[in-house]
């Protein structure tokens, strides 16, 4: 028994829309993993200027010869990549406590990744 004109199957418009939908979820997924690669690649970047923060951190806290007032700074490596340090040294109203600013950057950029600062005592 020959099939109704409406049974036939799916008209090439209704194709079209269907491929038009699919597609919009495929760019969008793509679009989604693109930027989970791009958040990731930042995420292992500021670990890595975190590890270098905490290193000159211990430092500057473990040190068993006082810090001198001024500004420090020089390359570490981590992650087989250098990293540019600062470390700022003030005085404080308590003149037996100083302030130390740490911050961490890639050589490549002028702006910290990250930066934190502590307090110790001065001698």
């Amino acid at each position: 028994m020959p099939r109704a004109r409406s049974e036939a199957g799916f008209t090439l418009i209704e194709l079209l829309v269907a491929l038009a939908i699919f597609s919009l979820a495929v760019l969008a997924l793509l679009n989604l993993a693109g930027e989970n690669t791009r958040a990731g690649g930042r995420l292992s970047d500021r670990v890595l200027a975190e590890v270098v923060l905490d290193n000159r951190a211990v430092e500057a806290l473990a040190s068993a010869s006082p810090l001198a007032i001024g500004r420090s700074s020089g390359v570490e490596t981590a992650g087989g990549r250098p990293w540019a340090w600062t470390r700022q040294v003030s005085r404080t109203a308590d003149p037996a406590i100083v302030r130390v600013d740490i911050a961490v950057a890639a050589p490549s950029s002028r702006a910290p990744l990250v930066q934190a600062s502590l307090f110790r005592g001065a001698r």
